[in-house]
């Protein structure tokens, strides 16, 4: 077991990551920045989850970048299975 010194110093780490994790992003993204990024990351995921079935033709280890998401749903729209077709779809919107 631990000592009572150590619980206050585990305790006193653990409230000072609390107090962080609320205060505001410094960062200044428009909300279309950001949204955009979101694309981006939801593209490269879909890119790699479903590589076999819908990109086995492309380099694997492809960079995704905010002009290949169009691209990217296209192809899992028309190359992939029902489930490839909707994460394509959400690409879209």
């Amino acid at each position: 077991m631990s000592s009572k010194s150590e619980q206050k110093v585990i305790r006193d780490y653990l409230a000072s990551i609390g107090k962080r994790g609320g205060k505001k992003s410094k960062r200044n993204l428009s909300p279309a920045a950001a949204r955009q990024m979101v694309l981006v990351r939801e593209a490269r995921k879909a890119f790699k989850k479903y590589y076999f079935e819908c990109f086995w033709s492309f380099e694997p280890d492809l960079i995704v970048t905010k002009h290949d998401v169009i691209w990217v749903a296209e192809q899992l729209m028309k190359h992939g299975s029902r489930a490839c077709w909707k994460v394509g779809r959400s690409l879209c919107q």
